[in-house]
């Protein structure tokens, strides 16, 4: 394979025959992205989608994590708008994934949290290595679950299982995450990358309409949930409690004025 890497370096790209590879982030900081990579992030989604040899994309983070989200040292003193833009981003490379003509594979490992968590369920088929965990901490963070990233998990998981991931915010393993419905199958750390490409090499044997049909039907039947929820969210973000929570994240001093509360 030979790289073919982005304006920005925490997303780089990778062409084998019709299998496509987005690796996300440098290693560093548990491959959690900032604004600008996500906005790269969901150009190369697209513009890989528009590639008529392509029959799937793998996503994967380099090193032994997934993605943890969003790169949080982005949001430290930003003013509101920077903010929403940083969601607005992100929101844009889940959707370039739902939209992608072709099926989309997320090879989970590490943790796929926050951002990364969504990163996953925007995929058609997450796969994660037995020693993985995925959820959505974000609550304690300040950070509001929009309609969109709760419809995603009532999608796979249902509502309850969204409430109460949502509401406590806990991460859970891989085979947990099978019986939940919120990836599809757990897998041997040291077998995940062959899983995970013969998996990719057989939905590339299929002949692409059929595939690319059935990824537009099972759209199709999500339709309705989609348009529900597709209404931008403002505020994204709770203050003073969410600059409290980023500062003490990244053991900083906060500027934040104490909760009244």
């Amino acid at each position: 394979m030979t790289p073919v890497t982005g304006p920005e370096p925490a997303v780089a790209l990778t062409r084998s025959g019709a299998v496509g590879e987005i690796r996300i982030g440098d290693g560093g900081r548990r491959n959690a992205l900032p604004a600008a990579a996500w906005a790269s992030l969901a150009r190369q989604i697209r513009e890989l989608g528009a590639c008529g040899s392509l029959r799937v994309l793998v996503i994967r983070g380099q090193g032994g994590t997934f993605c943890a989200g969003s790169d949080m040292t982005d949001w430290v003193a930003a003013d509101p708008g920077h903010v929403e833009e940083s969601f607005a981003h992100m929101e844009a490379a889940f959707t370039a994934i739902e939209d992608c003509p072709v099926p989309v594979i997320a090879e989970v490992r590490g943790v796929a949290a926050g951002a990364g968590c969504q990163l996953a369920l925007a995929c058609d088929l997450r796969l994660m290595a037995d020693t993985a965990r995925i959820g959505m901490p974000i609550a304690r963070l300040g950070i509001l679950a929009s309609p969109v990233f709760a419809a995603r998990l009532v999608a796979l998981a249902g509502p309850g299982t969204a409430r109460e991931l949502l509401y406590t915010g806990r991460l859970v393993e891989a085979r947990t995450a099978v019986a939940l419905g919120l990836a599809d199958h757990c897998v041997p750390d040291d077998r995940l990358a062959e899983h995970v490409g013969r998996l990719a090499a057989g939905i590339a044997d299929h002949p692409p309409a059929a595939i690319q049909a059935a990824k537009r039907a099972v759209a199709a039947a999500l339709a309705p949930q989609r348009t529900a929820t597709a209404a931008p969210q403002r505020p994204v973000v709770a203050r003073p409690h969410f600059d409290r929570a980023i500062a003490a994240f990244l053991g900083r001093p906060s500027a934040a004025p104490p909760d009244p509360s």
